[in-house]
């Protein structure tokens, strides 16, 4: 294979988060954990960032970088990354944007934070999807706004959304922002047309600006597609979209997103607060995976599939009570084990201790999410099965 997806890496001691973070995460300064297993032999499944290999191609661009010795102040001033991104766009989606739209960030979740300072007074409310991304509510909570949640509908492992609940939500009018999670995490939902449309007009009708949070997008199984909410509706203003390679080339620490904001009036605050500056490598590494990154990518997600395939296969055969369904995207399995827990079972703590398989339980994703539990599949199978093991002798 040209890329090898079972190779196992070495992570300690890079300050990775994954690794060397997840205890204050997780559990906050002053909950003592007490694991079974010494720190190297813990098996982590938790935070959305993978344990393979970056692409050779963007590795290659980056050490290319690295030989002109200057990393003075940077940004995105040439036209070639915004050609390569827009190409992406075009050939992944159908999809084109005003080059004069796109603005950058340090991140989907910095730029989540800026905007609900700035499109929001401290009387309104944002509301969004549950369960829930956590950060979505921390936007809220650091800029003073409110929040307002509509629980998804889970029926035999399936969710749907309540769009009545939904519109009477949004008609409220104290709603100001609409954060959508697309495809939406933590439950793998890539959202039809049919399902966007109805969640955009209802927005739109109601005055509800909507930001999209499509960071997963490109992380889809065999014969999906992925369909931007913006080129739903090409006319509108109101929807800011959000992308990067972050999540799609495990490039999270270069910390780099795309933010299209069709408004000028929201443009123009935005450009008030962030400055147009980049990590040189971040922009070099994000321009290589946009024009060079298909060949792995497609590796990629061949690999995730046969990873979702082995723990549908697992939980069926070792652990028939769970419930879950093979998402449509995401390399994140939400599975629920509400039939193996009573429902106030901090899970996330339960198999620290127990299993020493770091995971996040439903607790970790804002309401409507106990029992559950989101495994990070994006990792060797030889982790994977090890993992599962751990999980299955604990409830067992």
């Amino acid at each position: 294979m040209k890329y090898n997806f079972d190779r196992i890496i070495n992570r300690q001691h890079t300050n990775c988060m994954s690794v060397e973070g997840y205890e204050n995460y997780l559990f906050g300064e002053e909950e003592e954990v007490h694991v079974p297993y010494p720190k190297d032999a813990l098996i982590r499944m938790w935070v959305a960032d993978m344990d393979f290999a970056v692409a050779p191609e963007i590795i290659t661009a980056i050490r290319d970088r690295l030989e002109h010795p200057i990393f003075g102040y940077s940004g995105v001033f040439e036209r070639s990354y915004c050609r390569a991104f827009q190409n992406w766009c075009k050939t992944r989606y159908d999809w084109t944007f005003d080059s004069t739209h796109l603005v950058h960030s340090q991140g989907i979740v910095p730029a989540l934070f800026s905007f609900a300072e700035f499109l929001c007074q401290p009387k309104d409310k944002i509301l969004f999807l549950t369960p829930s991304y956590a950060f979505f509510k921390h936007a809220a909570d650091h800029n003073g706004v409110g929040i307002m949640t509509s629980n998804l509908i889970y029926e035999n492992g399936h969710y749907q959304i309540d769009f009545e609940d939904f519109e009477q939500k949004t008609a409220q009018p104290e709603v100001r922002l609409f954060l959508l999670c697309s495809p939406h995490n933590p439950t793998g939902r890539n959202w039809s047309i049919a399902e966007l449309q109805r969640l955009g007009e209802i927005c739109l009708a109601n005055e509800v600006i909507i930001i999209a949070d499509e960071v997963h997008c490109d992380l889809l199984r065999a014969k999906e597609s992925f369909t931007p909410l913006a080129k739903i509706f090409p006319d509108s203003d109101q929807i800011i979209t959000c992308m990067a390679t972050t999540k799609t080339f495990n490039l999270a620490g270069f910390q780099f997103s795309n933010i299209i904001i069709p408004n000028d009036d929201f443009r123009a605050k935005w450009q008030e607060r962030n400055l147009p500056l980049a990590n040189p490598l971040s922009v070099v590494a994000a321009e290589a995976a946009y024009t060079k990154g298909s060949p792995w990518l497609t590796a990629l997600t061949s690999y995730l599939d046969e990873n979702f395939s082995y723990l549908d296969a697992y939980l069926k055969e070792h652990l028939p009570k769970a419930e879950f369904h093979i998402p449509a995207a995401t390399y994140l399995a939400w599975v629920n084990l509400a039939n193996y827990f009573p429902a106030e079972k901090n899970l996330t703590l339960f198999f620290a201790e127990d299993a020493g398989v770091i995971l996040e339980g439903g607790n970790m994703f804002v309401a409507n999410a106990a029992g559950f539990i989101r495994l990070n599949l994006a990792c060797p199978r030889l982790k994977l099965e090890e993992g599962l093991e751990r999980i299955r002798r604990s409830i067992k």
